[in-house]
């Protein structure tokens, strides 16, 4: 049987033209290596992205990849997009106010509090216009079985049910909140592009369906930092409540849920499409993208910088199996 491969061109903004063909040419987005998986001594794997980390006096102290190269930070400015909403009015109680910042895994402790502050404002579920999905985490998941896809299950659900609220609040349309020109989207827009001290390069939507707004990674690092040293009482408020439920946050067994309890003090947030941001109460911030999207170095690799810090972390251990043994792992290339 014969195959005939076409490979195509693409023209960027730039105007340079690029071999969709990775022999012939690396691809400007990949990165440096971040990760390698190794197997009996030998390198099979590596992630590549782009990562940054500022001293707590908010100076670069380590840099790999191209950190200005615009990105989409996805669920990582959930603390910001509260913080927004909490600006325009949203009055919740922390428990409730962490899971507005969270990619929960979809449990039913998450979702009656989705459906808490649902009718907080007098809405139902099926006010939700969120995508369809069913839970992250992987026991939810397991136990939701051959169940439909729904609103409330999705991990973003959260943050919609907040979004909602704050449009109640303010008089705003309910039924427009995703659109780009909403004054909710409006607000959020402002509130990212004042922290990261920077414009942002470019508007989507994200995976759930909300606006997303393309920022740098130096620029998601700066609006982290200025989020976490903040004096701004409704900062403190949004970071201090995702401290005290890291499990409203992502879920228990999860990484972020996992390093939140186990670093005092410490913000973490992970996005899809390998995006993870962390920081300490004095401004110490780490922020990565892995090119390829996936998730499984992430543990890693903080671990790997927050001992840099001269912090202890839970171990966070990615075996590799021949077998039954244990013949390898990942560790982080910083």
């Amino acid at each position: 049987m014969t195959w005939l491969l076409k490979v195509r061109l693409f023209k960027p903004i730039s105007g340079r033209v690029w071999n969709a063909n990775p022999v012939s040419e690396l691809h400007p987005f990949q990165g440096e290596v971040l990760a390698e998986l190794i197997r009996n001594g030998v390198v099979e794997s590596v992630h590549a992205g782009h990562l940054v980390a500022l001293a707590s006096d908010g100076s670069v102290s380590l840099s790999k990849g191209d950190i200005s190269l615009p990105i989409f930070p996805r669920s990582t400015v959930k603390s910001i997009q509260a913080s927004a909403m909490v600006r325009a009015g949203l009055r919740l109680p922390p428990k409730l106010l962490a899971l507005a910042a969270s990619s929960h895994s979809g449990s039913q402790a998450h979702l009656d509090a989705v459906l808490e502050i649902l009718a907080s404002a007098g809405l139902a579920e099926n006010d939700l216009l969120n995508a369809t999905d069913k839970p992250l985490g992987e026991s939810e998941r397991l136990a939701w079985g051959s169940a439909a896809p729904t609103r409330l299950a999705m991990n973003c659900s959260g943050k919609h049910a907040a979004m909602l609220a704050t449009c109640v609040i303010n008089g705003w349309d309910i039924k427009s909140y995703l659109e780009m020109d909403h004054p909710l989207q409006l607000a959020i827009l402002r509130e990212i592009e004042s922290l990261a001290n920077q414009s942002v390069t470019n508007k989507t939507f994200d995976g759930c369906g909300a606006p997303l707004f393309a920022i740098s990674t130096i620029g998601l690092a700066q609006a982290v930092r200025s989020i976490t040293i903040s004096s701004d009482p409704i900062h403190q408020e949004v970071l201090s409540a995702c401290r005290q439920f890291p499990e409203m946050v992502a879920g228990e067994g999860r990484l972020t849920t996992r390093m939140m309890q186990g670093v005092p003090g410490l913000f973490m947030k992970d996005g899809a499409e390998g995006v993870n941001i962390a920081s300490m109460p004095d401004g110490r911030t780490l922020v990565f993208k892995i090119a390829d999207g996936s998730l499984r170095s992430f543990g890693v690799i903080i671990q790997a910088v927050l001992k840099q810090w001269g912090i202890t972390t839970p171990h966070e251990a990615v075996d590799v199996y021949g077998g039954a043994a244990v013949v390898g792992g990942i560790r982080a290339v910083i």
